[in-house]
């Protein structure tokens, strides 16, 4: 059984055309990692071959994907970055000066495991010539480089991915809406046993809560049909007896990695902690983070560049109180759920080496589930609001915009403190 003949010709769509319950704030105007201001995304994609596998020949079914922040001049403005590693069964290369500096200084590349090398070396060499004093008038560079195991449907071993794939995948980076499915370094991935690759979403924060945008990026590539979740409902389960004969890996469980971009104001301590509630969102779509899988995050915030050059021996930067991140935490779960479903949603079936064949997440039973289990989900929605005038809070915040100013902002522990002595006479 292909479990797609007819999935085939149905229009792929992003999760959120399925009416899915994907969260509370509301994404910004592409719904991508490119609404925050300056980040740039391009895509190689390498498809060519069929049949049985010829390592060296093909089949080719993967690809590059380029994150480039600071509009390009990333090197030069330099960003406050971080990371989390859930479980290190995969690499991201230069991940660890990140978060010893607390600085992303190259783009961040996504490619298939056993092509790192080349797009991390492709990668020095684009930067060298556009700044010839690497290595002497400034530090040596270790380009950001994340993988995942594309085996299933490429011929990884021969390492197909050329240092003209990723100079393509650089230059034709650009800002607004962003391919997703199996374009890039995604066109390979599998996720739950579903065609994926790549995916991205965003969310904007309500004016109480800073007004701020948060993007993220998926390479997704993870997890079992049966655990799949899809906007919280249990699809996996009532999809596996329909794709049992459907053959599918069982030699790995496969990796994701996923970018977090912020203009939220953010020290590197704080990057880390946003990464680490991605996990939260990996999570939610089914993944249990198995032994030999590979979930790896990287994070920046485009609020404060530091500046490569500077006669001063300082420099200054802002950043929100630990007590305001929250609602951060709760959009970039949204945003990773949203993103790994879109990679999902975006990509159809593929057929690759040794006719090992991935179906495509089927809509059509996505949008049947969903409407069956509605009337459920009509019945949990909040009571009406009271009659009278409107409270002074923003539509999807719960915190009014006078108390988000910071003189009534509460301690650490969720203990208010006074701002004035109790004998003050002003107070």
């Amino acid at each position: 059984m292909s479990g797609d003949a007819s999935e085939s010709t149905v229009p792929r769509v992003r999760a959120r055309a399925l009416d899915l319950p994907l969260g509370r704030f509301r994404t910004g105007r592409f719904n991508a990692i490119t609404d925050v201001n300056g980040v740039l995304v391009g895509h190689t994609t390498l498809i060519a071959g069929e049949g049985p596998l010829r390592p060296g020949k093909g089949p080719v079914r993967t690809g590059v994907t380029a994150i480039v922040p600071s509009g390009g001049n990333i090197f030069m403005e330099r960003l406050h970055g971080g990371g989390f590693v859930l479980n290190g069964a995969g690499e991201v290369s230069g991940l660890t000066q990140v978060m010893e500096w607390g600085l992303l200084e190259t783009p961040i590349l996504l490619t298939n495991t056993m092509s790192v090398g080349v797009v991390s070396d492709a990668m020095a060499r684009i930067m060298v010539e556009r700044y010839p004093g690497i290595g002497d008038e400034h530090d040596v560079i270790i380009p950001v480089v994340g993988e995942c195991d594309d085996s299933w449907l490429n011929d990884i071993t021969g390492r197909h991915v050329r240092e003209e794939h990723v100079r393509s995948a650089v230059a034709s980076a650009a800002g607004g809406p962003v391919a997703e499915g199996s374009v890039g370094g995604g066109t390979g991935m599998v996720t739950c046993d579903f065609k994926a690759g790549i995916g991205t979403s965003s969310r904007r924060l309500p004016e109480s809560h800073g007004g701020y945008t948060l993007g993220v990026l998926v390479m997704s590539n993870f997890g079992k049909m049966h655990n799949l979740r899809v906007g919280g409902l249990p699809l996996g389960e009532v999809l596996e007896e329909r794709y049992r004969e459907v053959p599918r890996r069982t030699a790995t469980y496969g990796s994701i990695i996923a970018v977090v971009a912020t203009d939220a104001p953010l020290l590197p301590n704080q990057i880390n902690r946003l990464c680490r509630r991605v996990a939260l969102g990996i999570g939610r779509v089914g993944s249990y983070a198995a032994h030999g899988s590979g979930e790896i995050v990287v994070g920046f915030s485009t609020s404060n560049v530091i500046p490569r050059r500077t006669r001063k021996m300082v420099t200054k930067a802002k950043f929100l109180l630990d007590q305001r991140l929250d609602p951060l935490y709760e959009a970039v779960m949204e945003a990773t759920e949203e993103a790994i479903l879109n990679s999902m949603c975006m990509a159809g079936p593929m057929t690759g080496i040794n006719g090992n064949h991935c179906p495509a997440l089927p809509l059509d039973e996505v949008r049947r589930f969903v409407e069956a289990v509605r009337p459920a989900l009509r019945s949990r929605r909040r009571p009406p609001a009271p009659s009278g005038p409107p409270p002074d809070r923003d539509r999807e915040g719960t915190v009014r915009v006078a108390e988000a100013l910071p003189t009534a902002v509460r301690g650490a522990e969720g203990i208010p403190f006074p701002t004035r002595p109790p004998d003050d006479p002003d107070g």
